[in-house]
């Protein structure tokens, strides 16, 4: 796995993937999230292969990871709430009269958005509109694209992570627009 083997890879990600899913929904209650967690853990041991040890046990690393992660999202959930709280507050208070150039700037990253997801390569763009636009399962889309659940997992991997490259620069700006278009 040090040396880059796509093989060892594909084992561990064949192995631990659907447990891992399973132990990371027993911290959050919410399927597509540990999905989506769980996948980046997967970059992440991919991208970081090299500076692994010889001697890590990559199971032990990958659930460690996991709980890890999971517990760091439920910090920053219980965060996001507490901001939201204090939003809901000061809305009152007309915190959210909503200038025009505010409007503008919304709709500029809702443009942004929906580029960086038409940018995807056409398959992946595919599976990751089937999962986030429909709400369909993996299985779901496997079967309507007739393809393998690991195919659908594996476009929906690179979909994230070529989205979080594209949208980096507009983290901060996005994640305001999502609180105000979920929650208010």
């Amino acid at each position: 796995m040090v040396e880059g083997d796509e093989i060892a890879f594909k084992y561990f990600f064949d192995t631990y993937y659907d447990d891992l899913c399973n132990f990371v929904n027993s911290y959050l209650r919410d399927t597509t999230l540990s999905e989506d967690i769980v996948q980046n853990i997967f970059i992440y041991l991919w991208e970081k292969r090299k500076l692994l040890p010889s001697d890590c046990s990559i199971k032990s690393y990958l659930y460690t990871a996991s709980k890890n992660k999971s517990l760091n999202f439920l910090r920053n959930q219980k965060s996001r709430n507490q901001i939201l709280e204090n939003f809901k507050i000061a809305g009152q208070n007309e915190f959210f009269e909503y200038s025009s150039d505010q409007y503008m700037e919304f709709e500029e990253l809702k443009t942004i958005i929906e580029n960086a997801v038409n940018n995807l390569p056409a398959k992946c763009k595919t599976v990751y509109q089937l999962s986030r636009n429909e709400g369909l399962t993996n299985k779901e889309i496997a079967e309507r694209l007739q393809i393998s659940v690991k195919t659908v997992e594996n476009q929906i991997t690179i979909a994230i992570k070529k989205l979080k490259e594209n949208l980096q620069p507009y983290q901060d700006r996005i994640f305001i627009l999502f609180l105000f278009s979920n929650f208010f």
